[in-house]
């Protein structure tokens, strides 16, 4: 498998005065093509909103920086009005209509990550706007409009045609929106900045899941999360999705090295990773990261809602499994060595802290 792995930054699709859209290329990322995977970002500035729309595709929204607001309307369902904070993760269902909007100074920052299976382009989101230059309706006739509305022809042409803005525009700040409902947040957010650990690991590192446990509707997309902080100068173990998953990570902070091994033992990727980078492990290839001085943390969706991992090196490697005759063979190793890499890392899991 001949791929380019290495990790890219995003290209702009929209910029404006309300906001700007930036998405990752398949064409320059190619597992995003291979592996069927949007990936993008919305980054909003005061009064920037995002015009209601659909995509072609399921997707988590994980809220980078800054505060929002979100309506969120499933399909027969009324609208959710969320509000939003750095580290909420969003599950975006098939036929689910969104709006997103920052009334605060600081910008709003949203990734998303997603299954383009379903949709139009292998690796990109395609987007339908409801209003907008590119809204559905300006394509339609104004016949079809006022029948379908039931409204005259006047007023058809000052709702499709008044609007000048395409994809994202700046609202007046006297406008009000809706306020987030407390409870809209149920069964559609999880905060992974929050919520308890799942994994704790002392100058290691720290994991919280997206699972179906705690997001049921993470089951209906198909995907599950994760947001990984590794403490400063740990190293995150060598392991590989044993389930046909793909690990699709970004880094959301801090830098550090990453190393990927495919079939034969080929390392395929050794680079340095830093914030604002995506990239993309392969199924069943190996990956493991050593962090910088000044940490690091990254947020992935791996392609299955149960996500199972085997780790080679620490307390649950499979090495540690594998019966010591077996390993004496295979590493053409005595006895004695053998007990030295079994009777290594036996508290250490996932995250070893730097060597002292």
């Amino acid at each position: 498998m001949d791929v380019d792995l290495t990790p890219k930054l995003p290209k702009n699709v929209i910029e404006g005065d309300g906001g700007s859209y930036q998405a990752w290329c398949p064409d320059d990322l190619v597992m995003l093509k291979r592996g069927n995977i949007g990936a993008a970002k919305l980054g909003l500035k005061k009064n920037g909103l995002a015009l209601p729309h659909y995509s072609d595709s399921a997707k988590v929204a994980y809220v980078l920086q800054g505060n929002g607001v979100a309506g969120v309307v499933l399909p027969e369902k009324d609208e959710k009005v969320i509000g939003l904070r750095k580290g909420d993760a969003i599950v975006l269902p098939f036929g689910v209509v969104t709006w997103w909007y920052n009334k605060e100074d600081t910008e709003l920052i949203i990734l998303f990550l997603g299954d383009t299976s379903k949709g139009h382009n292998a690796g990109s989101f395609t987007y339908f706007y409801l209003t907008g230059t590119n809204g559905i309706f300006t394509g339609f006739s104004s016949e079809f409009v006022s029948r379908a509305w039931d409204v005259d022809e006047a007023t058809v042409k000052a709702l499709v045609g008044s609007q000048s803005g395409e994809g994202i525009v700046k609202v007046d700040g006297s406008i009000k929106l809706p306020e987030p409902k407390k409870e809209d947040r149920d069964r559609l957010v999880y905060n992974c900045e929050e919520a308890p650990l799942d994994v704790d690991i002392k100058n290691g590192g720290r994991v919280v899941v997206l699972n179906t446990k705690n997001l049921p509707l993470v089951a209906e997309i198909g995907l599950g999360a994760d947001l990984v902080k590794l403490d400063d100068g740990a190293m995150c173990s060598p392991g590989f999705s044993c389930d046909s998953a793909l690990q699709v990570t970004y880094i959301v902070s801090g830098s550090g090295r990453v190393q990927v091994v495919g079939v034969d033992g080929k390392r395929v990727l050794e680079t340095t990773v830093k914030a604002g980078q995506l990239f993309i492990v392969p199924r069943f290839f190996v990956v493991s990261k050593i962090c910088d001085p000044d940490g690091m943390s990254w947020f992935s969706i791996i392609t299955t809602p149960y996500p199972v991992f085997t780790h080679l090196a620490g307390r649950t490697s499979v090495w540690k499994a594998l019966s010591p005759a077996v390993l004496e063979a295979s590493f053409k190793v005595s006895s004695e060595v053998e007990k030295k890499l079994r009777g290594t890392r036996t508290s250490d899991v996932i995250f070893f802290p730097p060597s002292k």
